[in-house]
């Protein structure tokens, strides 16, 4: 599950989270809405120790986070692999492969064996659509196809959690409802991130109301720096 107390956090002194409260159980996929400057992204980066936050404390994937400077770097790399991050810009590494890039961290931080490795991200890229294209680089891959190794990429480790920023922001409304469904079938567990087979809890930040009624079971929405209701 997903626990915050109290969490605050400024920037040059402006508050930008303010006394932040929120739960949500294990499985749940949270709509974080609001509109541009409330906090969403932040409160995103926090969840994941991106961003350490001046007060408070959130529980996550069996992580306890407090205010402060953060986690030490290793319990740091590990709550990263727990807890999984597709950002706005999606991040791929241009001079990989679609299967290079979801190899990567496993093969680097995680030390798996590359067979191994390749095993599993051919398995994550077939469950997101994307098994034909693991030798082609993202220069040659549409935006839709992109968002799919982005999100098979950061689950590859066996996460628990996964967070997105604005997954659907560059899409038209059929990849949208594309993205919705592969969104659905990494929170029922039929995406496997590791051998467990586990169902994920997703936090997908969102400015689309008609995408987080199709995705959400759970909705934060974000005013004044605080998660409303």
């Amino acid at each position: 599950m997903i626990r915050i107390r109290g969490l605050r956090k400024s920037y040059g002194g402006a508050p930008v989270l303010d006394d932040v409260h929120a739960e949500a159980p294990a499985g749940s996929v949270v709509a974080l809405l609001g509109s541009s400057g409330r906090g969403k992204s932040t409160l995103l980066r926090c969840l994941n120790g991106l961003t350490p936050f001046d007060a408070g404390e959130l529980e996550i994937a069996g992580f306890r986070l407090q205010g402060g400077p953060g986690l030490p770097s290793g319990e740091l790399l590990r709550l990263r692999a727990a807890v999984g991050m597709v950002f706005q810009e999606l991040h791929l590494f241009p001079h990989l492969t679609a299967l290079e890039n979801v190899t990567l961290a496993p093969r680097v931080v995680g030390k798996v064996a590359r067979a191994e490795a390749e095993r599993h991200a051919r398995s994550l890229l077939e469950h997101v659509g994307m098994a034909d294209r693991a030798d082609a680089r993202p220069s040659a891959l549409s935006g839709g196809q992109k968002q799919r190794v982005a999100i098979a990429r950061a689950v590859a480790q066996g996460a628990r959690v996964l967070l997105l920023d604005e997954p659907t922001s560059a899409l038209d409304a059929s990849l949208r409802a594309d993205v919705a469904e592969l969104l659905r079938k990494l929170a029922r567990g039929d995406v496997a991130s590791s051998s467990s087979s586990q169902p994920l809890t997703l936090v997908v930040v969102t400015h689309d109301e008609r995408f987080a009624e199709a995705v959400g079971t759970v909705w934060w929405r974000m005013e004044r720096g605080r998660i409303a209701g």
